[in-house]
């Protein structure tokens, strides 16, 4: 992957910036990241390194004016990004959604330090443990150090601070940055564990290379959440070891440590705290007099990430270390369609609502109405195929996919039109709905499993006008008739796809398809049209990102990258540019 120039000038982001706005984009759009439909912040989605998905999340309005700040957060085992980031209570949905909320506790901190950018950085290992993704890696330490510069090529500005923050076995992240050089970079200020420590190792000099980073300046900080596990039990079993768990492992550190530095002890409720170096180091230990599993809630019910990241200095008004949550309001919605507002218009009368729009500002309200849930009843019923393929040791696997049976549209299911949109827009309506864009594969496995195949109508005069979308869907409806709606439609449009192409060139869209009633498509996969470029011609058609693959339930990004399973749904190898 060819990665951005270090350290791009922000002269640079604001050209960016100015094209954007005219077409279409947000104007505060980072290079290489696009909307999020949530907090108007900013997302960039990629596998950047062998095994490794991140995900970087910024606030709407970077300012080049301000100091930034990139907190890059390790997945604790068994954890996705997306549980890791957390969001709302769902009927049906996994309890981890709701327990660390570290994007939360981050709009937290942007909250009360308005002072400096921040920008987040969530990373995962494809087996969703970073301990046993370094087991298979003998280069992992030099791995790990080189993603985290790559992650701070995507922050524009100079002097970009890297605050590195883990929970659980995402310790192992952080303890394989140490490995990975004779010393921790002048760039870090501030490293958290929260519960996290369970790899500190005297004989790997970890305490060396931590005294002497924070030695290296005043303002750096080191901060451990912890609490006494030794006398935990899980099914009438213990679940640590004689010598595990953090509570020995937060003691070694401090018993390191206290060869050196003066530690000062103090006892504030549960926790026993001791602080060293004038405050640069912070161990937080929760007494655990219940004897309880806290494990999580030390990282969200009791604000472990925001008291590790503001240590010494905490902001009274965001709470404190113990709880409760002071980012309730900040946590994001789970993602879904909403149900259709009763004031929501039809098709028609949306579409008589654009003629006038110039592009942006058709962008803004398709956006606002399809996320809103202003869509047809039919598109909800999504339809599931069954897709079949074998790994490269001849071991037959099967996906089941979800997909809407048709391209999103505007309206209801008597007044409804389908309607084109950027790349960016469909993005942010997917992440919205838990969906994904389709690949090359999956358009041609849709073909296959359509009930009804329409021949392409091309249009050649006013591609890119609204009344031409109009023209096109009504086309559609002329060739559609006879059949009922909710059964899936192919051979009507281009899709927009996700491919690894969208690696070759920045701010691209990826169109292919349109097959014809013989199965060929009139559009091979490109990129060649810069992505505020729309037409009559481009659909949009979501895939649910829950699928199942071998009867186990899955995440369609990973099972897209995974070794084994990417020739179920890709055509081009694993796939490590998910998303626009």
């Amino acid at each position: 992957m060819k990665l951005m120039s270090r350290r791009i000038p922000f002269l640079t982001l604001v050209v960016f910036m100015s094209l954007s706005d005219s077409a279409g984009l947000r104007a505060e759009t980072l290079p290489g990241f696009r909307g999020s439909p949530w907090f108007e912040e900013q997302v960039r989605e990629e596998w950047p390194a062998d095994g490794i998905r991140v995900l970087a999340n910024a606030d709407g309005g970077v300012d080049p004016k301000k100091k930034t700040r990139l907190v890059i957060f390790a997945t604790p085992n068994g954890n996705s990004i997306e549980q890791t980031l957390g969001c709302a209570k769902a009927e049906g949905a996994d309890f981890r959604f709701d327990i660390q909320h570290v994007a939360a506790q981050v709009r937290k901190l942007r909250e009360i330090t308005p002072g400096e950018n921040i920008v987040l950085a969530v990373t995962e290992a494809e087996v969703l443990s970073w301990p046993a993704w370094k087991r298979t890696r003998k280069d992992a330490p030099a791995t790990i150090r080189k993603l985290v510069d790559t992650i701070r090529d995507w922050v524009p500005g100079k002097d970009v601070r890297v605050s590195l923050a883990c929970h659980s076995g995402g310790g192992s992240f952080l303890f394989g940055y140490f490995d990975g050089g004779e010393s921790i970079p002048d760039y870090v200020d501030r490293i958290v564990f929260l519960d996290a420590n369970y790899s500190y190792s005297d004989a790997d000099k970890h305490g060396d290379k931590l005294l002497g980073w924070l030695r290296g300046d005043q303002t750096r900080r080191l901060a451990v959440v912890a609490y006494d596990d030794r006398k935990i039990m899980l099914n009438g079993k213990p679940i640590i070891g004689p010598d595990g768990g953090t509570f020995r492992a937060t003691d070694r550190m401090v018993a390191r440590f206290s060869k050196d530095v003066k530690m000062t002890e103090t006892t504030v409720g549960d926790f026993t705290n001791r602080t060293g170096i004038d405050g640069q180091i912070t161990f937080n230990v929760h007494a655990n007099p219940k004897n309880q599993i806290l494990h999580t809630a030390l990282v969200g019910e009791m604000n472990g990430l925001l008291h590790g990241l503001t240590i010494p200095n905490d902001k009274a008004e965001w709470g404190t270390l113990g709880g409760p949550r002071a980012y309730a309001k900040l946590v994001q919605p789970a993602p879904g369609i909403p149900t259709r507002p009763k004031d929501a218009v039809g098709g028609a009368e949306f579409f008589r609502s654009l003629e006038k729009l110039k592009p942006a500002e058709r962008e803004t309200a398709i956006l606002r109405e399809v996320s809103r849930g202003n869509i047809p009843d039919f598109l909800r019923g999504f339809r599931k195929v069954t897709i079949k393929s074998k790994d490269q040791s001849g071991r037959e696997h099967t996906a089941v996919i979800e997909v809407m049976p048709d391209y999103l549209a505007v309206g209801s299911d008597e007044d409804f039109v389908r309607v084109p949109m950027t790349p960016m827009t469909a993005a942010r309506i997917a992440d919205a709905f838990g969906c994904s864009l389709p690949t090359r594969k999956i358009v041609d496995e849709l073909w296959k499993a359509s009930s009804v195949k329409l021949e392409p109508k091309p249009l050649t005069k006013d591609r890119g006008l609204s009344s031409t979308f109009l023209e096109h869907h009504q086309l559609i409806e002329k060739q559609r008739e006879g059949n009922k709606l909710g059964e899936i439609v192919a051979g009507t449009k281009k899709d927009v796809v996700i491919t690894n192409r969208l690696g070759e060139k920045a701010n691209r869209v990826a169109i292919y398809g349109w097959h014809k009633t013989d199965g060929s498509p009139i559009q091979p996969l490109t990129i060649v049209h810069v992505n505020w470029y729309v037409d009559y011609s481009h659909g949009v058609r979501l895939v649910k990102r829950a699928v199942t693959v071998d009867g186990k339930p899955r995440d369609i990004r990973p099972a897209l990258y995974s070794a084994d399973l990417w020739p179920l749904l890709s055509d081009e190898g694993p796939i490590t540019h998910p998303a626009y």
